[in-house]
């Protein structure tokens, strides 16, 4: 199976846009206690993103996020909507910073053309 393939969304998948297989550093924390933790992309869609991570956080956690991504930086209110432990979790972007709006489509529109 290759990598597209993979990433692909089945008929039973039901999202709001395409998602697309996107690999970035990520500091994560943890809206009420501050706490900070890192992760990693693994997908990348206009609605929110995957991170791997061995112990995510639980469903329905708000959260900041800060994807850094080849100089460019994104900061966001997020919060879970899936949580796999000891594989990651999915979360849906609540509130991207307005002067960060630009990056996330510019990544989008960089990934879509590839």
């Amino acid at each position: 199976m290759d990598q597209a393939d993979h990433f692909a969304t089945t008929p039973n998948d039901v999202r709001r846009s395409p998602r697309f297989p996107f690999f970035a550093d990520a500091r994560i924390t943890e809206a009420e206690t501050r706490s900070n933790m890192t992760a990693r992309t693994s997908e990348l869609c206009r609605h929110g993103c995957y991170m791997d991570m061995m112990n995510p956080f639980l469903l329905g956690t708000p959260l900041r996020i800060r994807i850094v991504h080849h100089g460019q930086s994104l900061d966001a209110a997020v919060r879970v909507v899936h949580s796999q432990p000891n594989i990651g979790m999915g979360i849906c972007f609540d509130e991207v910073d307005p002067a960060h709006a630009g990056i996330l489509e510019g990544w989008l529109s960089e990934l879509q053309a590839a």
